[in-house]
């Protein structure tokens, strides 16, 4: 019986507990927002940021493009220091966003050597002769040096009684070595200008231009402008000399580059002799930029030259497809068709530039080298990026021509 009474305590009393707990809810821990919190305010952060670096990096991108353009005017020098200025503020990851019509990271970004070895060429105190050397130029630092600057300093050293100064025609390529290196390379009408604030008499003009192409044409009506102000004013011929009525027209000067254009390259690729490198199966092709001038023909004329001379295994081809026998699928199918099983790519412009860097060697689709590959016809196909303007044998044609203007 006790033992009876003592288990209906225990349910009695385990019965009570349970119904004491219905009718009532049992408590639930409050929520933990804060984590929650802290990662919609991270999120918003980081778009901020994002927003921020982006903004940063079009701003940039907006200063380059007002300064690549082919005028000078009033705000130009402002505009340059303006656009550095806002890229050295950009961090690293802001550089890679810079993004515009023209502008991108390399524009600023790229190494392309030491604008320090350069000489602008643009002092006073010229004395009554000057010789200016006209280019249409180039922002890749080694080039200007070795190509541009290997010219001048050529003709300088055969001229010793002339001051030699420069003159770029493309203001797009001043203004980029301007904001970039701080170096100040005069246009054509700076550079006349100077001429005429300090005296000079007799002005004589040599061209690195390959031909008598839109570029000349600019030069010679800018000079025109000034020819009241000079007692004498002479132009010298460009590089490959008269254009010719023809594509079989062929002279003295397109032979000479002919020859040395050739024998820099063939040396270059490590062979004695071109026949040397034609048993190898190698053909050489000379990249040009093209145009649609008709000075183009200059272009066909040069193949011309080429064959002329016997040197089968040499081709010409250019950037722009014109002549239109020198479009790069053009050439691909005829070094192929000639049986030439490896390629050595190498162009045929006074500067080894952007053109010679990206649209012959680059590493695009559309680059002449990957062409040249992709078209599974070639061994091989290497590139020789140097310019014209570096090999001695060229820069002695300019000196003739030079000295042909001042007879």
């Amino acid at each position: 019986m006790k033992k009876k009474l003592v288990t209906l305590l225990c349910v009695t009393t385990l019965t009570a507990s349970m119904l004491a707990g219905c009718g009532s809810k049992a408590e639930t821990p409050a929520a933990d927002t804060t984590t929650t919190e802290e990662t919609t305010d991270a999120a918003e952060e980081t778009a901020d940021d994002a927003d921020a670096d982006q903004a940063a990096a079009d701003n940039v991108a907006a200063l380059i493009d007002k300064i690549y353009v082919q005028e000078r005017t009033e705000t130009t020098d402002a505009d340059c220091k303006a656009a550095k200025e806002a890229w050295d503020a950009l961090t690293d990851a802001q550089k890679e966003l810079v993004e515009g019509e023209n502008a991108d990271p390399d524009y600023f970004g790229r190494d392309t050597g030491d604008a320090s070895k350069d000489d602008p060429r643009n002092q006073d105190e010229i004395g009554e002769n000057e010789l200016l050397v006209v280019s249409f130029g180039t922002s890749f630092n080694d080039s200007r040096v070795a190509d541009i600057k290997g010219i001048e300093d050529a003709l300088a050293e055969a001229n010793p009684d002339w001051s030699v100064r420069r003159a770029f025609t493309a203001q797009i390529i001043i203004n980029h070595i301007q904001a970039r290196d701080g170096e100040a390379i005069d246009n054509m009408d700076q550079a006349l200008d100077r001429a005429v604030a300090n005296g000079v008499k007799n002005l004589v003009v040599q061209p690195t231009h390959l031909m008598h192409g839109a570029e000349y044409d600019e030069l010679m009506e800018a000079v025109d402008a000034y020819k009241d102000k000079f007692e004498s004013v002479k132009v010298a011929e460009p590089l490959l000399g008269e254009v010719g009525a023809d594509a079989s027209a062929i002279n003295a000067d397109k032979k000479a580059v002919a020859e040395a254009i050739t024998a820099e390259a063939v040396k270059t690729a490590g062979f004695d002799t071109l026949d040397a490198a034609k048993e190898d199966g190698v053909a050489f092709v000379f990249m040009g930029h093209g145009t649609s001038h008709t000075a183009k023909i200059s272009y066909s004329q040069m193949q011309a030259q080429m064959k002329d001379l016997g040197y089968e295994n040499v081709f010409i081809g250019t950037v722009e497809g014109e002549p239109e026998d020198t479009a790069c699928e053009n050439v691909i199918n005829a070094v192929a068709e000639a049986g030439y099983t490896k390629v050595v790519l190498r162009p045929l412009m006074v500067v080894a530039g952007d053109h010679a860097n990206n649209d012959m060697a680059g590493d695009d689709d559309d680059s002449w080298k990957s062409m040249f590959n992709a078209s599974g016809k070639f061994e091989s196909v290497d590139c020789q990026i140097a310019g014209l303007g570096e090999i001695e044998a060229i820069q002695n044609l300019y000196v003739a021509h030079t000295a042909e203007a001042m007879k």
